[in-house]
């Protein structure tokens, strides 16, 4: 059984302004391309399909487009990311035809599809705030014991039930076990472009509680890699097919495909087609103009101007040149000591974090540890509002 392994679409997101679409569709013709040569049993998509909870028409389309594509060739199991939102996702998914199933539920995270022989099981993005009173446990009397406060609990909740459906299966032999999960593994290295999943302070899983698996198949992290878990559990990121800030620039974006048809998983990496560069171009402005920046000038690029004065006109006369810059900025060689340049705030900073500066900047002081409670009480509730939303 062969499986191809992907995650962290993003559909519908923009880079600095500049939309995406054209350049997502590329790599999903790819990923079609790719199971139909590679006759792969299964596509497993790990969640962040869409990049926001409701998508612009087009990523919908593209989205439908591609699954009626792939269905086409394989059987498709697609699961919902903390982007998603996870009713729109999966709404029809009872419609669907055979070969497009969609796990967006938790009620059937220990459901799994059936695949040559081996169970697919696909865990949506498990948010403990929305989902640790369904996934706890129940006692004799009828009564449930409410989980922690935390991604590990509501995961490791999520894993007994489907070590649980594993071991009621018929027959003496153990199947195969894939499971897709989204998630922040203990031990992945994040970039930029992950939004934080931060509940309580913590956003991180302890690679054990998946232990029972044959292999995980991970979303949300956008850098290819492979996490150490427990013997016999092999977890792997796909990362995302496209880079999505310039942190990303060097990643070697890809798919996975997985061979079950031995002893153990054995992984390859696909490349994802590059439809356009990224890189950084430091130097001064007459370097830039000239030599130096020629490797650079069909790229999206981030520009660093070093003169030791902010040349005239810098924004036009970079944009001349390098028609994709995405970032302009001018950073003197020689900074002026007196000058204090403001913190870079991306989307994988703890907002909490954020805010604590902006409260020392303001007030000339840290915020106390009982003020630091109540700014993360009012991220959590704003982040909660927009779930709902």
């Amino acid at each position: 059984m062969r499986l191809l392994h992907t995650s962290d679409w993003h559909l519908g997101r923009t880079l600095h302004g500049v939309d995406l679409l054209d350049h997502q569709a590329t790599y999903l013709d790819h990923l079609v391309d790719v199971a139909r040569s590679e006759q792969v049993d299964a596509v497993v998509v790990a969640g962040d399909v869409y990049d926001r909870a409701i998508p612009p028409v087009e990523a919908v389309t593209l989205l439908s487009d591609t699954l009626a594509r792939l269905a086409e060739h394989t059987t498709v199991v697609v699961t919902s990311g903390n982007h998603d939102s996870a009713t729109r996702l999966g709404f029809g998914s009872a419609l669907m035809r055979e070969r497009v199933r969609l796990r967006t539920r938790v009620a059937s995270l220990a459901e799994p599809v059936e695949v040559a022989g081996v169970l697919v099981y696909g865990l949506p993005y498990l948010d403990p705030d929305v989902c640790r009173a369904e996934l706890a446990p129940v006692g004799a009397d009828g009564a449930r014991t409410l989980l922690a406060r935390s991604h590990e609990a509501v995961t490791h909740a999520a894993m007994t039930r489907v070590r649980a459906d594993v071991a009621a299966r018929p027959g003496g032999e153990r199947p195969r076990v894939v499971v897709a999960a989204h998630a922040f593994v203990v031990g992945g290295r994040a970039s930029e472009s992950e939004r934080d999943i931060r509940v309580g302070g913590v956003d991180h899983v302890p690679a054990d509680v998946f232990a029972g698996a044959d292999y995980v198949a991970l979303g949300h992290l956008h850098g290819p890699q492979v996490v150490n878990g427990p013997a016999g559990t092999v977890l792997r990121y796909s990362g995302s097919p496209l880079a999505y800030s310039f942190s990303e620039q060097h990643h070697a974006k890809s798919s996975v495909l997985v061979d079950l048809s031995g002893p153990e998983p054995v992984t390859t990496l696909l490349p994802a087609p590059v439809p356009r560069r990224m890189a950084d171009v430091t130097g001064t402005l007459e370097d830039l103009l000239t030599a130096a920046g020629e490797p650079y000038v069909d790229d999206w690029v981030r520009v660093t101007v070093t003169d030791a004065v902010r040349p005239t006109d810098l924004f036009r006369r970079v944009r001349q040149r390098f028609a994709h810059a995405l970032v302009v900025q001018h950073r003197p060689d020689r900074p002026d000591a007196s000058l204090t340049r403001p913190a870079l705030v991306t989307a994988a900073a703890d907002p909490v974090e954020v805010a604590a500066d902006f409260v020392a900047h303001v007030t000339g002081g840290r915020p106390t540890a009982a003020e630091r409670q109540v700014l993360r009480a009012a991220h959590e509730h704003v982040a909660a509002a927009e779930r709902s939303a």
